[in-house]
């Protein structure tokens, strides 16, 4: 299969084909198979993010004590190890530079 190059925006969630403007936070080259299981991980993110919104507005509940927001970290943290095993040389040393996978 042949992997094509991809430029992952962790703020935005953003993966493309095309480079635009700040678009290039990471590069990957990855297979469509490999794409979908990222984006499967961003939207798994983006949903305990939503979830953790609507529990930030629920005083008695500490944020510490919230399960989406523990989804949101496990889920970077997936994101992360996923963009780094299929990351150029310079996406895998800022990752590592990050500590984002040391734990």
């Amino acid at each position: 299969m042949d992997k094509d190059k991809y430029y992952i925006n962790m703020g935005t969630r953003e993966i493309s084909l095309n480079h635009d403007a700040n678009n290039d936070d990471f590069t990957i080259y990855a297979t469509e198979e490999e794409v979908k299981a990222l984006r499967e991980v961003f939207d798994e993110i983006y949903n305990a993010d939503e979830e953790s919104f609507w529990r930030s507005h629920v005083p008695y509940n500490p944020y510490h004590n919230d399960q989406a927001n523990d989804e949101v970290d496990l889920g970077m943290k997936k994101a992360f190890q996923k963009i780094y095993d299929l990351g150029d040389e310079a996406t895998k040393h800022h990752i590592s530079e990050m500590g984002v996978l040391n734990e």
